[in-house]
């Protein structure tokens, strides 16, 4: 073994990771929306539930991208835990299809298809006729090339030859009563390897390459799998940790089912082995060709996940039930400081991630306009001690910095991702949006410190000046409702505007209205100027803050314009 080989050991693991990416992105750029889509609506009990997981993930080959999308919908309450557990049981074996696109891809020499996938998807690319379909291909070319490659250097390497390589697996191959020793021993090395590399997908095809060259015994390779059945959820369930409580509920779910499903099959290792290697027509005690062992793991990964489903099924209540007690509610008001929908890394899909921005845009916006609730209720508090406490709950606007901070950093992850030019536009304007909901919020609290220095003055304002701020207070807040029902609006359809720029006619025009007869009031010396001032104030930030929803009203506007657009050359073409 020289060390170019070791380079292209390390080169086709990097090729087939790398081309495994691409071409879930580029199928979940093709059919992101759509599979959205399906997820919400077909996932009415847990067998619908089980098969769409199944299907999405078996679509754009990426389990945590269907989780992305189902941890989202419950928070958001569109499905239920126990509706989202089934979800994940079906991702589960939706993701065997990935030996298995190995095993096919690595069962020949498949350099025609390779670089004639690589031709088509350069063409389709620059050409720009259908640069997602050119993506996934070449994903699709990669992750076949790295196969290949695999395959072919593993062979000119004779790992089965190699003295060092013999002696590690013939001096671990016997350990413990029963070999059990070996087995939590290669437990182990598969979790460890799938945490450090963090792509299951990769210790597979390392996996299958070391049982394909007889280096490896079918039993320890399976051992091998079934640990990076459990590592793949260790990844998840860590980055949960800083995530929403429904993120780290799901993440705990992922890890139960599949720890559930390794003690079992371990209790009946060899048996089930056995079966399995029936099923394939393979004698595990005498491999006469090395290389249908890739066939067996394959084979075991499905009938693995498969059989854990089929007994797991018919237990998700009490699952969700464990779940609860393992992650327990935080206390109330915890939750409410951080962001819901956003969930770290977990969540962190390129093309889908955007609904989870969108959400958590929405929920930004609800957290203003109850900001704004309790500036209403200032102007009607008596008590000093009673106005002090509700004052330092406007100070949420700290909060709705840090809000803006995070979904906006998040937004510019996602972009720096692998997406399309309509996505990357979508996250400008939400980067607008979520910019004006901020601007809002600093309304609020102007608002509420303009009510705070009247409140020190010797003068109150009149009931009729009262009454005119609670007039405006009341448009500002119907501006505000229609904000948040047209950011919390079904994407795929458009709301009407035209409410929101009505009314922000009529707040343009009561406010000069009102400034003008201020005018005339403070003449009048119907009260003191400084009077006049702290009430104008008071009015021009509500006119202020209602020019600020309409800026987010423009900027959602503008995204619809450009799905739109993009419709109808899809329909045109």
């Amino acid at each position: 073994m020289d060390i170019l080989s070791v380079f292209i050991l390390l080169g086709s693991v990097a090729l087939l990771m790398y081309g495994m990416k691409v071409m879930s992105e580029g199928l979940q750029k093709m059919a992101g929306g759509t599979l959205r889509t399906l997820l919400g609506k077909a996932t009415t009990n847990r067998f619908t539930g089980l098969l769409t997981g199944a299907f999405i993930t078996t679509s754009i080959q990426s389990s945590t991208a269907t989780t992305v999308m189902t941890v989202s919908f419950v928070s958001a309450g569109l499905l239920t835990l126990a509706q989202a557990i089934s979800v994940i049981m079906g991702a589960n074996i939706g993701t065997t299809a990935t030996a298995w696109i190995m095993v096919l891809g690595g069962s020949f020499d498949m350099r025609m298809i390779v670089y004639g996938a690589i031709l088509v998807a350069i063409i389709l690319i620059y050409s720009k006729k259908n640069i997602n379909m050119g993506e996934f291909l070449m994903g699709l070319a990669l992750m076949l090339l790295g196969l290949t490659t695999l395959k072919t250097n593993a062979v000119d390497m004779h790992l089965d030859q190699n003295e060092a390589i013999k002696g590690f697996f013939d001096s671990t191959s016997h350990l413990g009563p029963g070999n059990y020793g070996t087995y939590f021993l290669y437990l182990l090395i598969g979790g460890l390897l799938t945490c450090a590399v963090q792509s299951s997908a990769a210790i597979m095809a390392i996996t299958m390459t070391l049982c394909s060259t007889g280096v490896l015994d079918i039993y320890s390779g399976i051992a091998l799998v079934m640990g990076e059945n459990i590592g793949t959820t260790i990844t998840s369930n860590v980055v949960a940790l800083s995530a929403s409580t429904q993120a780290q509920r799901a993440a705990r779910a992922h890890l139960v089912f599949n720890l559930f499903g390794v003690v079992w099959v371990l209790c009946i290792f060899k048996l089930f082995v056995d079966f399995v290697c029936g099923l394939v027509g393979c004698d595990p005690t005498n491999v006469e060709d090395p290389s249908i062992l890739s066939a067996v793991l394959a084979a075991f990964h499905t009938s693995f996940n498969v059989c854990n489903v089929l007994i797991l099924i018919w237990f998700i209540k009490p699952l969700e039930k464990l779940v609860k007690m393992l992650v327990a509610d935080k206390p109330e008001g915890e939750e409410e400081m951080r962001l819901k929908f956003i969930t770290g890394g977990l969540l962190s899909t390129s093309e889908l991630s955007i609904l989870e921005a969108r959400k958590e845009i929405g929920l930004f916006a609800e957290r203003t306009q109850r900001m704004f609730g309790m500036v209403g209720d200032l102007l009607h508090t008596d008590k000093d001690d009673d106005f002090t406490k509700l004052f330092s709950r406007i100070e949420y606007e700290g909060i709705s910095d840090s809000m803006e901070l995070e979904i906006a950093q998040y937004l510019n992850e996602v972009s720096e991702g692998r997406l399309s030019i309509e996505s990357k536009r979508k996250i400008q304007g939400m980067l607008r949006e979520v910019s004006e909901i901020e601007s809002i919020g600093d309304s609020c609290y102007n608002l509420a410190r303009s009510l705070r220095r009247h409140r020190t003055s010797a003068e109150k304002f009149s009931e009729e000046q009262i009454g005119h701020i609670e007039q405006m207070m009341k448009l500002s807040n119907e501006a505000l409702t229609e904000m948040v029902k047209v950011l919390n609006y079904d994407e795929y359809r458009r709301p009407d505007l035209n409410k929101n720029y009505n009314i922000e006619h009529e707040i343009n025009n009561y406010r000069t209205q009102l400034k003008a007869q201020n005018v005339v009031d403070i003449n009048n010396q119907l009260y003191s100027y400084q009077l006049g001032v702290y009430y104008s104030d008071i009015v021009s930030e509500c006119e202020r803050l209602g020019d600020y929803v309409i800026n987010v009203i423009d900027a959602y506007a503008g995204i619809k314009r450009e799905e739109e657009k993009k419709n109808n050359n899809i329909f045109e073409n």
